[in-house]
């Protein structure tokens, strides 16, 4: 399918697998700049596993990713991104605000040992609103709703300016509200010139924003064009994992 803009992510006969066991096959994908771009499928079919190793997260046993047309091996631009992983919870078991939580999207840009500049509130605030979490900004994160703690999450991604925003399955078991809320921020992500790669089951509030979907299927991308109408695959269980415990191919 064409895509307009300079590509943000390329991917190339990409092949992953864990022990003998192939998760991806030889897959092949591009997401341009601008875009929303959902990664679609049933439980195991790879479709987390695909933007996983896009961000180096996992290897790759064979094939090449690009990001802002630079191979994955020399990129160094991660203030670039921003990712949200499948929902493990803003807390942690750390008694931090939901602004200091927030606050943490900013390393990337700012670096480890330099000073916050003035623009820190600022970021942190802006992203804060984003998600409709304004208010809270200064409540412990582990008083937030599960629903709540994703979007302080996204809202650490936003913080750092990314241009690229990466989540998996972000809107998977949290209330309507939130999945409102997060479609909105994804909106304004947009609007002010953002690129996105979302890995989800069903479209859901993100519907009106997704630009095509890639649709996986025992490791291969098997559709790439028009959102389908309804969830990709019925085996879809949440929480997130298999029963058996094990994260790898989805």
């Amino acid at each position: 399918m064409p895509v307009s803009g300079p590509a943000v992510v390329e991917v190339a006969h990409l092949t992953v697998a864990f022990g003998e066991r192939a998760v991806l096959r030889g897959v092949d994908a591009r997401v341009g700049s601008g875009e929303v771009v959902a990664v679609m499928g049933a439980n195991g079919s790879g479709k987390s596993t695909l933007v996983r190793a896009v961000l180096g997260l996992i290897p790759a046993d064979a094939g090449q990713v690009r990001l802002f047309d630079t191979p994955l091996r020399r990129f160094r631009q991660w203030h670039r991104l921003g990712y949200v992983p499948q929902r493990l919870g803003a807390g942690s078991g750390v008694p931090a605000t939901v602004a200091e939580v927030v606050a943490a999207g900013l390393l990337a840009r700012r670096g480890l040992l330099r000073p916050y500049g003035r623009g820190r509130q600022a970021a942190v605030a802006g992203a804060l609103a984003a998600v409709g979490l304004a208010d809270r900004a200064d409540d412990p994160v582990a008083t937030l709703s599960g629903g709540q703690q994703q979007r302080t999450l996204i809202a650490r991604a936003l913080a750092g300016g990314p241009e690229l925003l990466v989540l998996d399955e972000p809107t998977a078991g949290v209330d309507a509200a939130s999945q409102e809320a997060f479609a909105a921020a994804v909106g304004g992500f947009v609007d002010g010139g953002g690129t996105v790669l979302v890995v989800l089951h069903e479209a859901g509030p993100l519907r009106r924003l997704l630009t095509r979907a890639l649709v996986v299927a025992d490791g291969r991308v098997v559709h790439d064009g028009a959102v389908p109408q309804d969830a990709v695959g019925y085996d879809h269980v949440h929480p997130h994992g298999p029963p058996n415990g094990t994260e790898l191919g989805r």
